[in-house]
């Protein structure tokens, strides 16, 4: 190398961020000693790789700005063969890296075939030093400038979710948005199937906007978690005086939702004694308020949900044949989060723009690991999981790019590793003995909850809180 690669650096600039780090991929230590130190003195971190194996691996474990590679290692030292192989294997770990080829054995030919397999530049043996670091700052110039671009296309992709906008690229998704969208306009009743937080409340609000109902009220209610005692005073409403604690009037859920939809999340959980109240109103639109004999009428168009395997409730007679007849005009089962690999991605840019604005921070970006890391995952608690897992990876972020290991997705049960109890807060034990009783019992969530000793209201509450899901039942 020339005098230049060893002294008489370029002025250097004050800088008040953090050093930059570059991965130096270099066999030669006393050339890679020489760039580490040119970089250092520049305000650069940098980190030297003696092989491609061991490049490869940094690569995974760490965020870079960018890679310097040797084109030739111990195994041919001339052709560029292991260099381009390393850059094409660089590029596949981190697709936005910028990589820059270096070699003494340059050829218009082996530099354009680097470029090909993703080298964003090529440098000669011997460097120029001025030349070096202006390729280096103006590739990683270049990588922000792409990062900003994303995150501006986060941001306003959170614009069209508050806009109602939702993720369903994935076939098995949209073509139940597809279906939904057919009998929209119609005042048909719908019962939305699929396991705990598939995302069934929301499509039962954007089932209401595509109807004709739209400009009416869309109310929605948790049945499963109303006690029997609450039951007909929060779907029909009471007088005042009807029982002890009813010291004014109310109307009642179908009251308020007259002319709109209302929505009965968790309908399969309706105790037995509550499902005849449920039937008349299902049936002619026809209740009265606890406490008064007046007849009232709501027009309402119902949209019911269940995680439940409703042919395995009717059999059991938790479950009244004709109340599921009335309710379930149109049946749709959305698909877990798992069966939507097209969905994942998007869904959780989506979710970090949106919890990055709730925190007033800069949405981080993705990393390539952490898109496959996101993939491999089996989300048990379906989009509901993910949304969590995302407001937590924004508060997380360490920097424009979110790693891997910022997600932390292990330890999650998604390994079927035991956990080590003496580090196992009280809420992940509640949800891990919660999630063994429901696969002991093949997701029968009344067995379950016997089995934990709570009531099944109990154990829809704690379901939700963590965001789990039942497992079909066997």
């Amino acid at each position: 190398m020339d005098d230049a690669a060893v002294s008489h650096s370029p002025r250097k600039p004050a800088r008040a961020a953090p050093p930059r780090r570059v991965l130096i991929v270099e066999d030669d230590a006393d050339v890679a000693q020489a760039l580490r130190l040119l970089l250092v003195s520049d305000d650069y971190q940098a980190d030297i790789a003696a092989s491609p194996d061991e490049a490869a691996a940094r690569i995974e474990s760490a965020q870079y700005a960018a890679a310097i590679v040797d084109m030739n290692y111990r195994r041919d030292t001339t052709s560029g063969g292991e260099g381009l192989q390393l850059i094409a294997r660089l590029r596949a770990a981190a697709p936005q890296l910028p990589v820059l080829a270096m070699t003494a054995w340059a050829s218009v030919g082996l530099a354009v075939e680097a470029m090909r397999v993703g080298a964003a530049d090529f440098i000669e043996k011997p460097w120029s030093n001025v030349r070096l670091l202006q390729v280096l700052a103006t590739q990683i110039a270049l990588h922000r400038s792409h990062l900003n671009e994303q995150r501006l296309s986060a941001a306003q992709t959170l614009l069209l979710a508050h806009d109602g906008e939702f993720v369903a690229e994935s076939p098995s998704m949209r073509a139940a948005v597809e279906s939904l969208r057919r009998i929209a306009g119609t005042d048909a009743n719908v019962l939305l199937l699929g396991e705990n937080g598939t995302g069934k409340t929301l499509i039962a609000q954007k089932l209401h906007e595509w109807s004709p109902r739209a400009a009416r009220a869309f109310v929605k209610v948790n049945v499963g978690a109303l006690a029997p005692g609450v039951f007909e005073s929060e779907l029909f409403g009471h007088v005042r005086g009807a029982y002890t604690d009813a010291k004014s009037e109310r109307a009642g859920r179908f009251e308020l939702a007259d002319g709109g939809s209302l929505f009965l999340d968790e309908i399969g959980t309706v105790p037995a004694a509550q499902q005849a109240a449920l039937l008349r109103v299902v049936e002619d639109g026809e209740f009265e308020r606890v406490g008064s004999s007046r007849t009232q009428r709501a027009d309402v168009r119902l949209i019911a949900a269940t995680n439940l395997d409703l042919a395995q409730e009717v059999r059991e007679s938790r479950f009244r044949q004709d109340l599921l007849y009335r309710l379930n005009t149109f049946e749709i089962t959305l698909p877990p989060l798992r069966e939507r690999d097209a969905d994942i991605v998007p869904l959780a840019r989506l979710y970090l723009a949106q919890a990055a604005a709730r925190y007033r921070r800069e949405p981080p970006v993705l990393s390539a690991a952490a898109e496959r890391a996101l993939l491999r995952y089996p989300w048990p608690g379906n989009v509901r999981e993910l949304a969590h897992a995302m407001e937590r990876a924004a508060l997380l972020a360490r920097g424009a790019q979110l790693d891997a290991a910022e997600l932390q997705l292990r330890g999650s049960g998604a390994d079927g590793d035991e956990p080590d109890w003496s580090r196992t807060t009280l809420e992940q034990a509640e949800a891990r003995l919660i999630r063994q009783a429901l696969e002991r019992h093949g997701g029968n969530l009344q067995r379950a909850a016997d089995q934990l000793g709570i009531t099944r209201q109990s154990l829809y509450r704690r379901l939700e809180k963590h965001g789990l899901s039942a497992p079909e039942e066997r």
